[in-house]
């Protein structure tokens, strides 16, 4: 699989649609002892099913880039829990990020630059208004409450997916002050992020796309571009070992 400085590769797996036992037993042996262990940390079957799957995910579509065999590739992780790919010689400067949410895992792979990638469920549990009350931007507060309430929720995934992107970019998870950035979100104009001084952040380094896979879910991509000239995006369903083939995500709105 080759990649090309000015592409994103975006594969998507559908966990309830894998569930053929000699396929599962095949990526239960691509797994670390590491990995084995923290499968077996989840109550439910469920949540084991969608850890292993996120695990054959990325360890099959990283394989393709590095030429090392899934069980062999190596991870680490920086100090607020980021995993990165332990670098071996001659292997291309991946980078990559991956979000899981119910019955859809995303893992992003680009060259070099910084990315983060969310997914959300639009149904989960507990996602409110009232953490955009707490923890959003007053500009991004000020926008919910000024749309009809009907839409207020959908737009309120629009937000989250894409600060939560934002952040895990940054490599810092929510040690950033969520409401120190703000995402400027309109139906006539290409997205756009503001920062507030103390994130010592430029708008112009960034791009972001809001992406709709189906009628349940939203993905949201930040990439750190570090240039003028913009990426672009491929998307592609697969079922690891077995195939993929092209996916249409449809784009809400990007920069």
């Amino acid at each position: 699989m080759k990649l090309t400085q000015d592409e994103i590769h975006l594969w998507l797996a559908f966990p309830n649609e894998i569930q053929e036992s000699e396929l599962l037993s095949a990526y239960e042996k691509q797994m670390s002892r590491e990995e084995v262990a923290q499968q077996k940390r989840f109550r439910f079957p469920k949540h084991r099913h969608q850890y292993l799957i996120t695990r054959a995910l990325v360890r099959t579509t990283l394989s393709r880039y590095t030429h090392i065999s899934p069980h062999h590739l190596r991870f680490s992780k920086n100090k607020y829990g980021r995993p990165e790919i332990v670098a071996k010689e001659g292997m291309p400067s991946l980078r990559f990020n991956l979000s899981h949410t119910n019955d859809l895992i995303v893992c992003g792979v680009i060259l070099k630059q910084d990315i983060g990638i969310d997914v959300e469920h639009k149904e989960r549990n507990g996602a409110t208004i009232d953490i955009a009350n707490r923890f959003f931007s007053k500009t991004e507060v000020k926008d919910l409450y000024a749309i009809p309430e009907k839409e207020r929720r959908d737009r309120f995934f629009d937000y989250w997916t894409l600060k939560e992107s934002y952040i895990k970019a940054r490599g810092m998870g929510l040690s950033l002050p969520l409401e120190q950035f703000t995402f400027h979100i309109s139906e006539n104009k290409p997205l756009q992020i503001s920062f507030e001084p103390e994130l010592h952040d430029d708008p112009e380094q960034w791009q972001f796309w809001l992406l709709k896979p189906t009628s349940h879910h939203k993905i949201a991509i930040s990439v750190c571009r570090k240039a003028n000239k913009p990426y672009q995006l491929i998307t592609r369903k697969v079922v690891p070992l077995v195939g993929e083939e092209a996916f249409f995500c449809s784009v809400i709105n990007q920069s």
